[in-house]
Parts: C-alpha cells; sequence; structure tokens
C-alpha cells in the first residue's frame, strides 16, 4: 500500500474500484459539498497508482498555489467566460491530442446546493469519443467509488437523468448542500 491509501486508511477511508485503467476519460465524481472531496478523490485516485488532473476555478491559482495546483494537474477553469473558445471544446482537443488523459470533473460546478449540473463533460466525453467513470465520495460510509463506466449519446437530457439517477443514494459530507434531483 503506498502513502496515499495508508492516510486514506488511517482516516477510515475505503477505494472499491472495478473499472478499466482506460488510457482516456472523464472521471465524473459527486456528491462536492466540501473543499475535503479534493483532497480525498486525489488521494484515493494516487492509492490505487493513478493519476488525473482536475478541474478548478481560475481564482484558485494564485501564487504559490497556482504552481502547485497545475504541478498536480490543475486546469484553471475562468469564472467568467471570456471571448475566445470555449472549455468544452479546448478539452476535446487536449483529449484528442494526447495519449494518455484523465480529468475529473465534478458536474454540480459548486459546493452549494444546485439542480442545474453542468452538461459539458457529457459534450466532452461524447466528442472525444472517451469513457465517462462515475466517481462517488460517500462520506457516510467513508467510500471512494469507481465501479461504473458511463457512455454519453446523443441525448443530454436523458445522459443527465441517468447519471443523476447513480448518485442518488449517496451523501456527501454536508448533506443539504447535495440533491440528485
Amino acid at each position: 500500500m503506498n502513502l496515499s491509501g495508508l492516510i486514506l486508511k488511517a482516516f477510515g477511508w475505503k477505494v472499491k474500484v472495478s473499472v478499466p485503467d482506460y488510457p482516456k476519460c472523464i472521471i465524473c465524481v459527486a456528491p462536492h459539498t466540501s473543499n475535503w472531496d479534493f483532497i480525498i478523490g486525489k488521494l484515493a485516485y494516487a492509492s490505487i497508482g493513478r493519476k488525473a488532473g482536475f478541474l478548478m476555478k481560475d481564482t484558485w491559482f494564485f501564487w504559490p498555489m497556482g504552481c502547485l495546483f497545475r504541478a498536480i494537474g490543475g486546469v484553471a477553469v475562468p469564472r467568467r467566460r471570456k471571448s475566445g473558445r470555449p472549455l468544452t471544446e479546448t478539452l476535446v482537443e487536449k483529449f484528442r491530442d494526447s495519449e494518455r488523459l484523465t480529468l475529473a470533473i465534478t458536474p454540480e460546478g459548486t459546493r452549494s446546493r444546485t439542480t442545474e449540473w453542468h452538461t459539458g463533460f457529457l459534450q466532452i466525453a461524447r466528442q472525444a469519443d472517451i469513457p465517462i467513470v462515475l466517481g462517488v465520495i460517500d462520506f457516510p460510509t467513508k467510500t471512494v467509488l469507481l465501479e461504473h463506466t458511463f457512455t454519453p449519446g446523443a441525448d443530454v437530457a436523458a445522459d443527465m437523468r441517468e447519471i443523476k439517477d447513480f448518485y442518488r443514494p449517496f451523501t456527501g459530507k454536508y448533506p443539504d448542500k447535495f440533491t440528485a434531483e
């Protein structure tokens, strides 16, 4: 067991993985109700010997944190859309140009309660022809799950319904901040 696994085990966390180590994929992570999700998620993925990048709002990329986040796979996401290429288009190209790339994305896009989940990860996966791994951080059971792969179809609304249905039974650190409605 590596250091990441030992840290998780010391705090009572379990990691259950049955999905392959895809050369390219998006890890859809939910519930996302706390900054602890980031730490637990990074430790869990490292504990199985895998690396994943992540999207994070650009306001976190200040000195010296920006250097650290970039070094561990961080991709800054502008809070306000400026003129230029949409983020989804940029990420599709990044997947197409990479031999190996895994990105963790929280579809809620916030740690606050929201019913409007972002659909960009579905569009990226469909256009780049890559799978989506459904990643769960379940606080009551202290379990991180990576056991389901989702392949997006043409109907984004139907895909989102199916994904939200999958996440409905799970609970974040702050249960009142998560909904899969």
